[in-house]
């Protein structure tokens, strides 16, 4: 799928300007896997009540899904630890949490991998409302 630029100005198009069809899924394993026995489906879905227990599920089931609000600096974001600073909300955003520092998530992003640190970006505990709207799955 052809890259795109997300929100700020890029030597690629934006995104608004790009089709992006979707490749077809071929339902093949890589691995000759038989694909209608390999698929896994999650049974339940179930939220998180602290930082602990984000931590907790995600050492012991792997990457969360999150959402948060963005906010304008955030679009401009491209290193460090993002705290919002200045801005008008933009609306909600999903991602997948996949680990943490000491005082941050470290989050993977869909806008790709020329934008913030490779397509991933670190975000204060509690920043935006991110710690309040994380989800996990049973599988």
């Amino acid at each position: 799928m052809e890259k795109c630029s997300h929100h700020v100005e890029s030597p690629m198009k934006a995104c608004s300007e790009v089709t992006q069809n979707a490749p077809k899924c071929n339902k093949k394993c890589g691995n000759s896997a038989d694909y209608s026995k390999d698929k896994h489906k999650a049974t339940s879905s179930y939220g998180f009540s602290s930082v602990d227990d984000i931590k907790k599920d995600i050492m012991a089931n792997g990457p969360v899904t999150a959402a948060f609000t963005v906010y304008e600096d955030f679009v401009t974001y491209k290193s460090g630890v993002y705290r919002y600073t200045s801005g008008n909300a933009l609306g909600g955003h999903a991602v997948k949490i996949i680990g943490w520092g000491e005082d941050h998530w470290i989050v993977n992003n869909s806008w790709n991998d020329s934008w913030g640190e490779q397509g991933s970006f670190r975000i204060a505990f509690g920043e935006c409302g991110i710690d309040s709207q994380c989800h996990a799955g049973k599988v």
